[in-house]
């Protein structure tokens, strides 16, 4: 991508997840409190209470999960350096969004298996996933449609 223009529903995409990240990442420095707010169940907000690294790790593996996938719209989206896209980016950011979207749409089936996860939890996330998702998609299509 030499100077290809910047594509904003892949900018705004990029920037959610990034900002999920970064929401994640707050979790851990600020610990059980910010879990409970997130709607983290009582489990997870336990673990975090009594400094169990489980908590930490797997809240930190999100994070990075999530600030690669904001790298990844923001390659795709003409935000990087010139010469600087990923290969095989069409695939993975259509990963991405399948991914986002399957999220969206398996809250009815994944809350159960998660009973501790307040039912704010379930319509934040679920609904922040479709927003995601939809972004994706809408600038994968410009991208590479």
């Amino acid at each position: 991508m030499t100077s290809s223009p910047v594509i904003l529903p892949l900018a705004a995409a990029g920037l959610c997840s990034a900002l999920a990240g970064l929401a994640h990442l707050a979790c851990i420095v600020l610990g059980a409190p910010a879990y409970r707010v997130m709607g983290a169940g009582e489990r997870m907000v336990r673990a975090a209470q009594a400094g169990r690294p489980s908590a930490a790790l797997l809240t930190a593996g999100i994070a990075a999960m999530l600030i690669a996938w904001a790298l990844l719209a923001w390659s795709a989206g003409g935000l990087l350096p010139a010469g600087q896209a990923l290969p095989g980016l069409p695939v993975l950011l259509a990963f991405v969004t399948a991914v986002y979207l399957l999220r969206a749409v398996a809250t009815p089936w994944l809350r159960p298996r998660f009973p501790g996860n307040s039912p704010r939890f379930w319509q934040v996330s679920g609904t922040l996933c479709a927003l995601i998702g939809g972004l994706h998609a809408w600038g994968w299509a410009v991208a590479f449609g």
